[in-house]
């Protein structure tokens, strides 16, 4: 796991300022090392003094030691290296004490001044000591040697450290970026997710309203047709035998009409669970308990939603004229009028199953609530829209001693009609006439075309 930010501080594991414990230990050993150095170098540099040997050592270790605070005050290691430098003493100092310098997250020119510091430093230490080797005749070179060895000296001790101190800073920053990056992305995967799973919820829901839309569309007008016919034929079924098989054979045809319409649906059904699962077992019928993707179920449903919504298997407005029919063999009084022609290549499929599905409902409300009724259904095609609107005067009073046939109702087919209307961007409005009866008035934008 790669941790960043507040993780990555409260994945410190090591004392004080270091990070990790092994990174305490490194730097102790340092420092120790340094000032064993350092506290070696104090000797020569006590007898050039003329100071007690032990106060150059004490000088020399203690100097070494500030190696220890390499990670917390590079700045304050390179200065010390710097002021020993006069003393020859703290060469491991310099290096290590540049390499951190240079590895830290500091301004270039900070780096770049100290370093430039301890490179004059060194070069004019160097260049002092290889002339005294000279002028003691130690080295039997040329006059070009003294500043050879010098720069030589100075590149050496400095150079290395400082480049490798930012490679090593500028690897660890880009790290740090990586982690960063890869921490954002993750973040943003879960949102995607989170987004993801909404949407699927969403189709789910969408797909449940549709079903349970498209269910009360097909049985409530058939199933109410079926519960008048039956009223009727209990009531004409000794007095009128001929109508009574009359209306037997209309009960029978109604339903084996609502029969196929469910058995449509219920294939939309059982394609819709066959994309969902998942695929390689087929024909198993042992439950699973993997998780679907979330995005199969969203596709399912999409693909469940078109099969449904696909032209050939919803009605159209040249079955309306059937439905009516229907309305009247169960003794509905309704009048259909007709203005305007449709546009030439037809209305959309689904602006269509919408209408039809608007004045399929209406027609099952005066059954259900106002059964005997005279209702009008009135279609108008316009140029941009299509109109519908279906209303039915006051039901007459019952006659004492006639069968009822009581219609259940949930309350849902207003509701279910308005939802169907606006989305497709129309406008529907219901509500009593002053008359008493009751009007559905729908809007349809005629947009598209689609062969029905």
């Amino acid at each position: 796991m790669t941790t960043t930010g507040d993780s990555r501080t409260t994945a410190m594991t090591g004392p004080w300022w270091w990070e990790r414990r092994r990174s305490a230990v490194l730097d102790i050993v340092l420092a120790v090392l340094s000032a064993l150095e350092c506290g070696a170098e104090g000797i020569p540099f006590a007898r050039d003094a003329g100071i007690p040997m032990a106060a150059g050592v004490v000088f020399g270790a203690l100097a070494g030691s500030v190696l220890l605070l390499r990670r917390r005050f590079p700045i304050a290691v390179v200065l010390v290296s710097i002021a020993v430098t006069p003393a020859r003493m703290g060469v491991l100092l310099t290096v290590v004490g540049l390499y951190s310098l240079a590895a830290a997250e500091l301004p270039r020119r900070i780096i770049g001044s100290l370093a430039g510091m301890s490179m004059l430093g060194t070069l004019i230490i160097a260049f002092v000591r290889a002339d005294q080797d000279m002028s003691r005749g130690d080295l039997q070179v040329g006059d070009w040697f003294v500043p050879f060895a010098a720069i030589t000296t100075a590149l050496g001790i400095t150079a290395p450290p400082l480049l490798f101190g930012l490679y090593v800073g500028a690897r660890r920053r880009l790290m740090e970026s990586l982690r960063e990056r890869a921490d954002s992305l993750e973040r943003e995967l879960q949102l995607l997710a989170e987004r993801a799973e909404e949407r699927a919820e969403w189709a789910r829901n969408e797909e449940r309203t549709r079903i349970a839309r498209e269910m009360h569309d097909v049985v409530a007008h058939r199933v109410s047709l079926m519960v008048v016919h039956a009223a009727a034929l209990q009531a004409v079924a000794r007095k009128d035998p001929e109508k009574a098989v009359k209306n037997a054979a209309l009960v029978g045809d109604m339903g084996r009409q609502a029969l196929t319409e469910l058995r449509e649906m219920l294939g939309v059904l059982r394609t819709n669970e066959n994309t969902a699962t998942t695929p390689g077992v087929r024909g198993s019928t042992a439950p699973s308990t993997a998780p679907v993707p979330l995005a199969s179920v969203a596709a399912a449903a999409a693909a469940a939603a078109a099969r449904a919504d696909d032209s050939s298997d919803g009605p159209c407005l040249a079955e309306l004229d059937e439905l009516v029919g229907q309305s009247r063999a169960a003794g509905m009084a309704v009048d259909l009028s007709v203005d305007g022609e449709p546009p030439a290549p037809g209305y959309p499929a689904d602006v269509e199953q919408t209408a039809y599905r608007v004045v399929q409902e209406a027609l099952t409300n005066v059954h259900k609530h106002a059964a005997g009724a005279k209702t009008y259904v009135r279609l108008a095609h316009r140029t941009s829209e299509i109109a519908m609107q279906v209303e039915n005067e006051p039901p007459p009073e019952p006659v004492p001693g006639s069968p009822e046939a009581r219609l259940p109702s949930g309350g849902n087919g207003l509701l279910g009609m308005q939802e169907r209307v606006r989305a497709l961007g129309g406008v529907f409005v219901s509500g009593p006439t002053e008359a008493g009866g009751f009007r559905v008035s729908a809007v349809l934008p005629a947009r598209g075309s689609a062969d029905c």
